[in-house]
């Protein structure tokens, strides 16, 4: 099908292709700052700061990095949980044209050395439990300024180098004026999560982080109130997704980010029922734990009118039970470090469907090509991979020109995921393209597997994988967390799914877990469950 015919489901108010403004990151803080300059801005438990007030704290922090030697096109890491501080050094490094380095907290030293000497980063924001990482392998790296944040009074093990208030203090409050080109200079290095080999550094540019905005708030205009939004920001600020659909997108339109450091449970319920969010962007590992909490309605959820669900796919059956009891729209979306990150979601203009990732975002196009070669567009309805052309495509990845020239070809984004569409351009993923198991001669993509095992009364969390297979090559096997107060034996699941889906689908083997690993985003991780099975069986 063409590559825009899916545009058909816009509505006539609604663009599909926008202009995008010729501005950079920190001008629209400024934008915002001038338009609710009273506002609040962020809330972290009980402080509360204003737009004036951040951008003020910007400031400080920019003026600071230029006092400090900071120039442009300098890499300055940010390794903080969600707090203001991060915030005001992402902002503040934009603002004087470095490059923000942003790092999983959950990283170990040989992952922080590796990304620390990639990038070259001369500077680094760290929360303070994590300085002793950093000391451990700081002389095998570029690094030589290190502002420590401190979220609250503790008896310090070490002396750190420079307090985030000593840093703020440094600066003369004069930031010299930085030449910043939005379509050429690098704003962000993204780093992949490395689970296709290296991590590899996305670069963003400020062009690609303005376009993503214009991109959610023309596609979201309709639901939208402007300087009256509250986002629950409990997503990593340092994930892609975090960034822009919290950070970033509650920026441009005047609202308040109520930020949570992490994902923990009864401390989200407390804060829905003081703060009451309106749009809280989240992955299906969040809204399973909402879901099956016993009195999750009598915190006030309701509030929520809209939830962006991205990073993972989102199960039909948990979408449903989640929107049954907060009256809330989830709407299923996907995105990538590559794409700043979001290329399509389902639309509240128009159809939804569930199970899909919707539609292209204005200004994007889309198709999905045969697997072989990557050149000829498939049928609707048939398997291939996703390619993805539009403004929020990333430049490139940092000094490695060969996997660059692998990923973008022709001006298409080649995601690596397996995907189908059908004749109205609703997208299907089906999985990584590295997932799919192979059994007996069959593709089995694990997605259809755990859709169905999320319907069972007694799962609450689903994974599928392949383990090796001397007959069949690899079999399927599902790794499943059993909701509270539930029992379930292997045997029902194995019947259950022979009830449900095709034979050659079905799990020959079953493993109940208390608990599935999962990024600090809360993605499930499939690749540390293969793994594991994998060195069980060669142990």
């Amino acid at each position: 099908m063409s590559t825009k015919s899916w545009l058909k489901n816009y509505p006539d108010h609604i663009a599909t292709e926008i202009e995008i403004p010729n501005k950079t990151m920190p001008q629209i803080l400024q934008d915002t700052t001038q338009t609710y300059p009273d506002h609040n801005a962020l809330t972290f438990y009980h402080k509360k700061i204003s737009y004036r007030e951040l951008s003020t704290l910007v400031g400080a922090f920019a003026s600071a990095l230029q006092q400090n030697g900071v120039t442009k096109g300098d890499r300055v890491a940010i390794m903080l949980p969600n707090c203001p501080q991060y915030v005001i050094s992402y902002y503040g490094t934009l603002t004087v044209g470095a490059i923000v380095t942003q790092l999983n907290p959950m990283l170990v030293e040989r992952e922080l050395q590796y990304i620390l000497n990639d990038s070259g980063a001369e500077t680094i924001v760290i929360f303070d439990a994590l300085y002793p990482r950093l000391k451990a392998i700081q002389s095998e790296t570029s690094v030589k300024k290190v502002v420590v944040v401190s979220l609250q009074p503790t008896e310090q093990t070490f002396t750190p180098d420079l307090m985030f208030e000593q840093f703020l203090a440094a600066g003369n409050g004069k930031v010299s004026y930085v030449d910043i080109d939005p379509a050429e200079d690098v704003a962000i290095l993204q780093y992949t999560g490395g689970t296709t080999g290296r991590s590899k550094g996305a670069m963003l540019t400020h062009r690609n982080l303005v376009a993503n905005i214009y991109q959610c708030v023309e596609f979201y205009k309709d639901d939208l109130q402007f300087g009256q939004e509250r986002y629950l920001t409990v997503i990593p600020l340092f994930h892609v997704f975090g960034m822009t659909a919290c950070m970033n997108f509650a920026i441009f339109t005047g609202s308040s980010s109520i930020l949570l450091p992490r994902f923990d449970l009864q401390e989200v319920l407390n804060t829905i029922q003081a703060e009451k969010p309106t749009i809280f962007p989240g992955v299906p590992t969040m809204y399973v734990a909402i879901t099956n909490h016993p009195e999750a309605e009598k915190y006030g959820i309701d509030s929520i009118r809209i939830c962006n669900s991205g990073s993972a796919p989102m199960p039909v059956e948990l979408l449903r039970e989640f929107e049954r009891k907060t009256g809330a729209r989830i709407l299923e979306g996907y995105g990538l470090s590559e794409a700043s990150p979001v290329t399509h979601c389902n639309p509240n203009f128009a159809e939804r469907k569930p199970g899909t990732i919707g539609i292209g975002y204005p200004s994007t196009e889309y198709k999905v090509v045969d697997l072989a070669e990557g050149i000829t567009e498939v049928d609707p309805g048939e398997l291939g991979e996703l390619i993805i052309r539009g403004p929020q495509v990333m430049k490139g990845y940092w000094n490695m020109p060969e996997e660059t020239a692998n990923t973008l070809r022709d001006g298409w984004l080649y995601t690596g995921d397996i995907a189908r569409m059908d004749d109205e351009g609703y997208v299907s993923i089906m999985d990584r393209k590295k997932d799919m198991i192979i059994a007996g001669g069959f593709n089995i993509y694990p997605r259809d597997i755990e859709e169905i095992l999320y319907e069972h009364p007694a799962v609450m969390e689903a994974v599928v994988v392949g383990v090796p297979d001397e007959y069949r090559g690899e079999t399927v096997k599902a790794v499943i967390v059993p909701k509270a107060g539930k029992e379930v034996s292997e045997d029902e699941i194995i019947q259950y799914c022979r009830e449900n889906m095709s034979a050659y689908k079905v799990p020959r083997l079953v493993e109940f877990r208390a608990e599935l690993p999962k990024t600090s985003v809360g993605k499930i991780l499939r690749r540390v469950i293969k793994e594991e099975l994998s060195n069980k069986q060669t142990n």
